[in-house]
């Protein structure tokens, strides 16, 4: 056969699968019109004397507990009408919703008995989404009844995480009423860990003391068994004797038991809380790395941490709760920004419960800046959209009981310059700062009022609050100035000391920790040679002057870089659960 005759030669196709994404997305939406029009039903689940018709295949795909039920030869697989006991009805309702559309409604005072039917029907996406939910609403007015829940039900991560929240918020906790609904278990299991966040031991005694009296005559009994965990190594003379002499102590007919346990105390480790430091946190640019350093104290500890969104930080904020959240982009959605938080027991960073947030987009706009703020246990987001002519602060709150984020009333500004501005949370207030526009966001108002300006910064970069005032300063720390909440009125302060070297542009940051303004120079042209890379002052108000005295006012690492628009964010650190490389020395 000739050459031009011969079939051209086809290499092998391999078999392959084809997936269909769109039929697998309409079919559940199939399947939820069937049910909304009654068509194809062929069983009523009975619960609480309400009826709920239903297709069997559904129910035996969604969960086991109806899979075995209808398939197994059991009674009920030839009924028309099945009983379910133990449910509430409500709660069925809200799992046959979620097995013909698979979005489960999960809210505070449903996730308990929700938790309930989805354990009975095995239906574990459901369990341990309620076990999520239940992790993130832990609160005073919570903890409780959830730590009693989590432990009927084996709930392993609540437990953890109830333990932990009452750990970390001890001094709060115990004067709320739900610390006297605590049984003995769970007080002595509280009170025995090293994790509780106290600065004496003395609090632990007066914690236990107040549960005894809350009900005296059936409590006093269990004192015994509750001292031994009172680290009475840890008080000093005047404190045990205190102790002994206490009318509980005194009253109890065991009170020479109680003596002996007091005088025979154990040589027990200090509290975490008894090692705690305010420090300021500084992001590394080139890393996931996080410095926390006291400069007073010398103290400079860096972690790293096995989380990417800590590059896509976009805001951040520290509450009167020592909480800290960063707001990042979401992994595979930059048009979406999430909550992370910082977990102080096991140092790593998590997804917190507030759900993401859209970052709007408006024709014409440019130059969005994000901030995260909290007043008042609230969390606030706040963005900032500018046009050529005119801007806009857009603001959101986030409401814990509904767990969404709310509009609040936005700032029309005449004009906007996006590197220039602040937005810093004082008191009861947020407040915007540009050099030529100053307003003041009240929440329980939900209105924004001007103030004065400053008028001579226009490079404003930095601000941070102390006692009822605001100070700031410029991009070349030329002008720094001071804002009186009360009087609504500004006052110079000195500015930049010369460092002899005008090749060195430094970026100036404010913090204040421990009561004191601290000013973090973090030099900008990096690529000169100098030791100077990033200095630490701390400011002097009697003498209106910086100075690096009794610190190490250089840091220990070049690159690094604050979120919030130059605001470098403080909280109090646990030491011992600070897993880092230590740099003081």
């Amino acid at each position: 056969m000739a050459a031009a005759d011969q079939e051209p030669h086809v290499s092998e196709v391999r078999p392959r699968s084809y997936q269909d994404d769109s039929y697998r997305r309409g079919f559940l939406g199939t399947v939820g019109d069937l049910q909304k029009a009654g068509v194809l039903q062929d069983v009523v689940i009975e619960v609480e004397d309400r009826r709920f018709p239903c297709h069997r295949l559904v129910l035996s795909a969604a969960s086991p507990y109806f899979r075995a039920m209808f398939t197994s030869g059991m009674t009920e697989s030839r009924q028309e009408t099945v009983l379910l006991q133990g449910l509430d009805a409500d709660m069925f309702g809200e799992i046959l919703s979620y097995m013909y559309t698979g979005t489960v409604h999960v809210s505070l005072d449903k996730v308990q008995p929700l938790y309930q039917a989805a354990d009975l029907l095995q239906l574990d996406y459901v369990r341990d989404t309620c076990s999520s939910y239940m992790v993130m609403s832990l609160a005073s007015s919570t903890c409780v009844d959830l730590y009693n829940f989590a432990d009927v039900f084996s709930l392993y991560i609540v437990l953890l995480r109830c333990r932990q929240w009452i750990c970390r918020q001890f001094v709060k906790f115990v004067s709320s009423e739900e610390f006297c609904r605590l049984s003995v278990n769970q007080l002595t299991y509280i009170i025995s860990h090293d994790e509780l966040d106290v600065k004496e031991e003395t609090t632990v005694w007066e914690a236990v003391v107040r549960w005894v009296q809350h009900s005296r005559e059936d409590r006093l009994h269990h004192l015994p068994s509750i001292l031994p965990h009172i680290r009475f190594n840890l008080l000093n003379s005047d404190d045990t004797a205190a102790i002994l002499d206490h009318p509980l102590v005194r009253e109890d007919p065991g009170r020479s038991v109680i003596r002996n346990l007091v005088k025979g105390s154990s040589n027990l480790p200090g509290r975490v809380g008894m090692d705690s430091l305010e420090m300021a946190l500084l992001f590394c640019t080139s890393s996931n790395e996080i410095l926390y350093m006291n400069p007073r104290a010398g103290k400079y500890i860096s972690c790293s941490y096995d989380c990417e969104s800590l590059r896509s930080a976009e805001a951040i904020t520290v509450t009167s709760n020592n909480d800290i959240y960063v707001l990042a982009e979401e992994p595979e959605d930059c048009d979406h920004l999430y909550v992370l938080e910082y977990n102080h027991a096991s140092n790593m960073w998590e997804r917190a419960r507030p759900p993401s947030v859209y970052v709007p987009e408006e024709k014409n706009c440019f130059g969005v800046n994000n901030y995260l703020v909290e007043v008042d246990g609230i969390l606030y987001y706040l963005y900032v959209l500018s046009t050529e002519s005119s801007g806009s602060v857009l603001i959101r709150k986030y409401n814990w009981h509904t767990d969404q984020w709310q509009e609040c009333s936005p700032l029309q500004l005449r004009e906007v310059d996006v590197e220039y501005m602040i937005v810093s949370s004082y008191g009861s207030h947020i407040y915007f700062l540009q050099n030529t526009e100053m307003h003041r966001y009240d929440p329980d108002q939900d209105r924004w009022s001007k103030q004065t300006p400053p008028k001579v910064m226009p490079h404003l970069c930095t601000a941070a609050a102390l006692g009822t005032e605001i100070f700031c300063a410029d991009h070349e720390f030329t002008n720094t100035m001071v804002y009186n909440t009360e009087s609504d009125c500004w006052q110079r302060l000195r500015g930049w000391r010369n460092t002899g070297n005008s090749n060195i542009c430094y970026t100036p940051n404010f913090f204040v920790l421990e009561n004191q303004l601290y000013l973090l120079l973090e030099r900008l042209n990096t690529a000169l040679d100098t030791e100077e890379d990033s200095l630490i002052f701390v400011y002097d108000r009697a003498s209106d002057a910086w100075s690096s005295r009794g610190m190490k006012a250089t840091l220990p690492i070049k690159e690094v870089f604050q979120v919030s628009r130059h605001m470098c964010p403080v909280a109090r650190m646990y030491l011992p659960c600070l897993k880092g490389k230590d740099m003081d020395k």
